[in-house]
């Protein structure tokens, strides 16, 4: 129970973070050079993913933090110990840096909250995406990436903590691509939420160097724990992660059938006859989803991998 327990809090937590992280950089790079501004309909509903994801992220990081202080110890009990919190809380890097994450937690609540019914400015800002990627950077300073020492232990964060950026960007960006690509302008008659070819392109632009870093610094995690090719086949770590490589193969496939297929031919349509490019702009839509839920089964087995002994200890 624990251990299902920790991981249901780590896949909630992971979840949060990356949407929270990505939903809050989108608006920096979707709408061309220097971010355009904001119709007041998507501001809101990309203040409200951003505040719901604060929130989540709050209440999973305090789950966590009840189910590893359980394994700890070995019993759910173990968290009413005064002594057993406290030596987790004041000797172990994993209490100080989740102490410093809930503080960090608060105050991107705090900032969106003080936002939300402002109008004074519809442009993107930097303080929510700047404190929500440290809040996703700083996962790298626990679980296996601490296994290691010196520059190896160094090199580890480090790319542990740009594959954390990356899924971010990317997985987290699909939510507000999902809203605008959802947007139904005609019945709703409200303004047009962006240059939606404009924004597509942007995304793509985005996911070329997203994809890029993932594939490298998942490589080098990959080196780090697991070592080699027999490793990868013969351990129950090795081949669960080749799950998520399939699955990450998965999504990397919609988004370029997205890219190089959808994309293009929803341009064409709305050029032609923009009636014919609501069919279109559903398939992208329905393509995008998919994306979305590879992309959280992803963070099922991360989460499942964080409780498991790496295949290069095995």
């Amino acid at each position: 129970m624990i251990e299902a327990g920790l991981i249901v809090a780590r896949f909630l937590h992971y979840a949060a973070v990356i949407t929270l992280a990505g939903a809050s950089f989108f608006p920096l790079y979707a709408y061309g050079r220097g971010g355009g501004p904001r119709p007041y309909g998507l501001h809101r509903s990309l203040q409200g993913v951003l505040f719901r994801a604060a929130n989540v992220a709050l209440f999973s990081g305090i789950l966590w933090f009840v189910f590893a202080v359980a394994n700890m110890s070995g019993t759910l009990d173990g968290i009413l110990d005064p002594e057993m919190l406290s030596t987790v809380l004041a000797d172990t890097s994993f209490g100080k840096v989740w102490i410093a994450r809930l503080i960090l937690t608060i105050v991107i609540i705090v900032v969106i909250w003080s936002r939300f019914e402002s109008k004074s400015s519809l442009r993107p800002d930097v303080v929510v995406p700047v404190l929500a990627a440290a809040l996703l950077v700083s996962l790298a300073g626990i679980g296996h990436s601490q296994v290691e020492e010196g520059i190896a232990g160094a090199i580890h964060i480090v790319s542990d903590a740009a594959h954390l950026l990356a899924a971010g960007a990317w997985l987290g960006g699909l939510v507000p691509l999902v809203l605008i690509l959802s947007t139904d302008r005609r019945d709703r008659g409200v303004e047009p939420v962006a240059d939606l070819d404009q924004v597509l392109v942007s995304f793509s632009g985005m996911g070329y160097v997203a994809v890029a870093t993932l594939i490298g610094s998942g490589l080098i995690n990959s080196w780090f724990l697991v070592g080699s090719v027999s490793n990868l086949a013969k351990t129950p770590y090795g081949q669960i992660l080749i799950g998520k490589v399939v699955l990450f193969a998965g999504m990397l496939a919609l988004a370029v059938s997205n890219r190089f297929w959808i994309v293009p031919s929803l341009a064409k349509a709305r050029t032609d006859d923009p009636s014919g490019s609501v069919a279109w702009t559903a398939r992208l839509r329905n393509h995008v989803l998919g994306e979305q839920f590879l992309g959280f089964t992803v963070l099922v087995i991360v989460s499942l991998l964080g409780t498991m002994r790496p295949a290069i200890g095995q």
